[in-house]
Formats: C-alpha cells, sequence, structure tokens
C-alpha cells in the first residue's frame, strides 16, 4: 500500500543533513496516516476486500517504531540542545564567561557556526545513520509485506519503492542507500511471485517460474531503481559539497574581516603608542647625559640602561605586531632553507638559553623552502614564546623539524601543565588567553594560525593536562598557487 504521498516532497528538500533525522520522524508520521486513509477508502469507499487484520498490523508496527525513533532522538538530541540552549546564553549575558564584550561577540560567532556544524555533525554520525538505515529498511519491507496482502506488482503502490529508494538517497549515505536498492529489488521479485491476489486487480503473480515479461518487469525495475538512487546519490553528494564549500568560505570570510579589523587595531596601537614611547626615550637619553660625571649609586646606570633596553624591547613588539597581524604576507616571497628559517625565528626569541634545538639531518636543514621568511618565522616565534611562558622560569621549550615530500613541519614543545579538550577547543580564538592579567590578549595564536592558513599550512595542537602540550606548524614546500 502507500508509503506516504508525502514523501514525494523530500527531494526537494536541500541535501545537506540539518533536520533530517526529524524530516524522517515526520514522513513516516505521514505514511502511518496515508496507509490508513488509503486503506479506509479501499475498503469502505470502493468496497475492495483486502485482509485488513495483517495490513493495519504492518501500520500499526510502522507508527510505534516511528514512536519510538522519536523518543530516541529527543534523548539523543537532548543534551547537545543543551549545550547550545546554555552557549546562547553567554552570548545574551557576557557576564556569565568574562564580562568581555569582545568574548560575548567571540561567543555569538562560534555559537552560529557551531550550532551549524553540531547539527550537520549529528545528522551524518554513524549512529543516527544506522538508525535511519534500519528505519528505512523496515519500511521497505513492511511496504513489501503490504503488497503481498494487496495484489503484488498489480497493485499500482508498487511504484512507492521508488519514493522510498529517493528519500533514502538524500538522507543516508550512498553505500547504504545502494542496500536500499537491493532490498526493493529482491522485495519486488518476491511480490512478483508471491501475493494474494485481489480480483479488482487482475492476476501479476507468476505461478510456474518466470515468463519473457516477469524478466522484462524485474530488468526494468532493476534498471530504474538503479537510475534512481544513482542520480539522487550523485545530485545529494554535489549539493552536499557545494553547501560544505559555502559555508567553508563564510567562515573564511569571516576570518578575513576579523583579521582586518585586527590590522587596522594593531597599526593604530603601533601609531598611537609611537608618540610616547618616543618622548619616554628622549627623556631617558636626557636625564643619562645630565647625569654624567655626578656622583649616584651604581644601581642608577643599571636602571637607565634596563630602561633603554625596554624602549627598544616596546619599539620591536609594535613591529612585529604590526607584521604578525598582516602587513608580513606583503612581504617578497624568497627561497630559504629550513636551518636558515629557524635561525631567523631565534633572532628575535626571548630568553634563547631556554630553547632547545633538534638538528635534523643535512637534508633536512638544507632543504630548500618558498616563503616569506620574516611572517613564518614571527609565527613560530609566538609559538615558542607561548611555550616559554606555559614552562615556567625554569622550563624549557624544544623546536625541531621534519619533512616529507610536499610539506615542512616545525614542531614546538613546551614543559608546561597541558591543556584540557575544552581550552584546546578554544585555542586560536581572537581575544582568548590562558596566561595571567596583563601578560596577553589572546591575539598571538589567532595571528599566527591565520598567517600560516594563508600560505596554504596548518597549525595543530596535541596536549594532555600534565604533559606539555606540542604545536605543529605545517607548511606546503612549494609556493602555494592562490598566494601572489
Amino acid at each position: 500500500m502507500n508509503q506516504s504521498t508525502s514523501r514525494l516532497a523530500i527531494p526537494l528538500i536541500p541535501a545537506a543533513r540539518l533536520g533530517s533525522s526529524a524530516w524522517l520522524l515526520h514522513l513516516r508520521s505521514f505514511a502511518v496516516a496515508g496507509q490508513l486513509v488509503t486503506i479506509l477508502f479501499a475498503g469502505w469507499g470502493i468496497g475492495v476486500q483486502l485482509p485488513y487484520v495483517p495490513l493495519l498490523a504492518l501500520v500499526g508496527l510502522t507508527a510505534v517504531t516511528n514512536v519510538i525513533y522519536g523518543i530516541w532522538l529527543r534523548r539523543y538530541d537532548g543534551p547537545q540542545n543543551h549545550a547550545r540552549g546554555l552557549a546562547n546564553q553567554d552570548v545574551a549575558d557576557p557576564r556569565r564567561r568574562d564580562e568581555s564584550p569582545a568574548a560575548a561577540s567571540r561567543s555569538a560567532t562560534r555559537w552560529g557556526s557551531d550550532h551549524e556544524l553540531a547539527a550537520l555533525e549529528q545528522d551524518g554520525s554513524p549512529r543516527v545513520q544506522k538508525v535511519a538505515l534500519g528505519l528505512m529498511l523496515l519500511d521497505l519491507a513492511t511496504l513489501t509485506a503490504m503488497l503481498y496482502f494487496s495484489g503484488g506488482a498489480a497493485n499500482p503502490f508498487s511504484f512507492f519503492y521508488f519514493v522510498n529508494l529517493a528519500v533514502g538517497g538524500v538522507m543516508i549515505w550512498p553505500k547504504a542507500a545502494w542496500s536500499l536498492t537491493v532490498v526493493a529489488t529482491i522485495g519486488y521479485a518476491l511480490i512478483l511471485r508471491y501475493s494474494i491476489p485481489v480480483k479488482e486487480l487482475g492476476m501479476e503473480t507468476v505461478s510456474d517460474g518466470f515468463d519473457l515479461r516477469t524478466l522484462g518487469l524485474m530488468l526494468a525495475f532493476t534498471t530504474c531503481a538503479s537510475v534512481v538512487t544513482y542520480f539522487v546519490t550523485r545530485t545529494s553528494g554535489l549539493l552536499r559539497a557545494r553547501e560544505k564549500q559555502l559555508r567553508e568560505n563564510q567562515l573564511a570570510q569571516a576570518a578575513d574581516r576579523k583579521l582586518e579589523s585586527l590590522t587596522t587595531l594593531a597599526a593604530g596601537a603601533a601609531h598611537e603608542l609611537a608618540t610616547p614611547l618616543s618622548t619616554i626615550d628622549v627623556v631617558a637619553r636626557e636625564l643619562t647625559r645630565h647625569l654624567e660625571g655626578v656622583e649616584k649609586p651604581a644601581t642608577v646606570d643599571e636602571d637607565l640602561k634596563l630602561i633603554d633596553h625596554q624602549l627598544d624591547l616596546c619599539r620591536h613588539i609594535l613591529q612585529r605586531m604590526r607584521g604578525a597581524a598582516g602587513d608580513s604576507m606583503a612581504q617578497e616571497w624568497f627561497r630559504t632553507t629550513v636551518g636558515e628559517l629557524i635561525d631567523a625565528t631565534l633572532e628575535g626569541v626571548r630568553d634563547p638559553h631556554r630553547v632547545d634545538v633538534v638538528d635534523g639531518t643535512e637534508d633536512v636543514e638544507n632543504k630548500t623552502l618558498w616563503m616569506p621568511e620574516e611572517a613564518v618565522a614571527q609565527a613560530i616565534r609566538n609559538l615558542i614564546h607561548n611555550g616559554l611562558d606555559a614552562s615556567g622560569v625554569d622550563g624549557r621549550v624544544r623546536v625541531e623539524s621534519r619533512l616529507d615530500q610536499r610539506n615542512v613541519e616545525f614542531i614546538v614543545t613546551d614543559q608546561g601543565q597541558g591543556m584540557s579538550d575544552e581550552i584546546l577547543g578554544r585555542v586560536g580564538d581572537p581575544f582568548f588567553t590562558t596566561k595571567e592579567p596583563g601578560r596577553g590578549i589572546g591575539l598571538g595564536l589567532y595571528l599566527t594560525r591565520n598567517v600560516v592558513s594563508q600560505l596554504g599550512g596548518s597549525l595543530n595542537f596535541r596536549s594532555a593536562p600534565g604533559q606539555g602540550t606540542s604545536a605543529v606548524v605545517t607548511l606546503p614546500i612549494a609556493k602555494p598557487e592562490n598566494v601572489p
């Protein structure tokens, strides 16, 4: 009987799996209603004699399994919805986290993308897919049984095999969808051979083997089922790929806008701080000149030298800040080597005596790279500084390099306390930092990740509480085609 004509609408739904579990629940509910209406109309409306007890029992089976499926979905999705609700509350009230407007903005951005990705991953997870596949296989078996009790292949509603295949092609993965095609073909072959005839529909069952007409019907059904499954899964896959690409492009554009804002912020900060730093520098030099030849404690000279050193350090920090925020990407690309890049990185590192460089083989050290050396050096330098901060006063940081045919890896490992999964999930977010107040504003890793990603590479972290953290920078050896 009818597996519900409402299923014809599902191919028009975007192929993304957002809410597909709920759609399957609703479609099966409509299927139950459609089957009941069809059975009642056939019996009471036009007086067709049918075995109503088994037919209604099959409808009841679909209804009961759908209720169980709805309860399972509610329990499965409950914790995720609760987490999303808490995230939404955090966006509405930034004081719940760190009373920071920047954090509220960051939470809103993350919640929007995470909500979308969580729904996509949930409906595409193996567990949900297996449950959906099991229900669709049950629906095919139920349809076959109902057709068996109502005329077999002579029943016009046997065409609803194709509706089930179309729904499966949209909602589940391609390999699983092909299993539905196999089951549907077997079911159609069974109702061709075995069924309870209905006088009003005529005789379509085969009593003694398969004749030429029956073989033709089987060939036609198998071909149509295969074509429907192929093109629906193919189209669904293309739509999913397009949606994924669109989502990635939107996230990339959002990241570019953030980076542009941070670049403006960095340039403005450097410009505004240049004047007071220059004034302090002039006053310090004048004070040094006036104190020449005057009796004074030795600590005064030491303090003046310290002020001069700190001023130079501030100027270098502001210069690197402008470069790391984006100006460095405009630097000229030229050839360098792994060894030269590590040397350039160590030139601006504070406490270089606490950094252990693991020398690679001669082939690795002399491997030619193509990249803006200062931009990459600054990115790795940020990771080393973070490692030094995490390792404490006496801790050390290890830097090593690895090489394969296409990429070079720089691994920066600290001796800190490590990070939990929750913190790892937020590492690299702008204005997120685990450092003490005044020691960082949470931009270093964000800028480092942007520099690395613009060069066609990736930045990943391996960490566990109490075991330190390893930051792995992977960069292509050759110049990416999309970089001018």
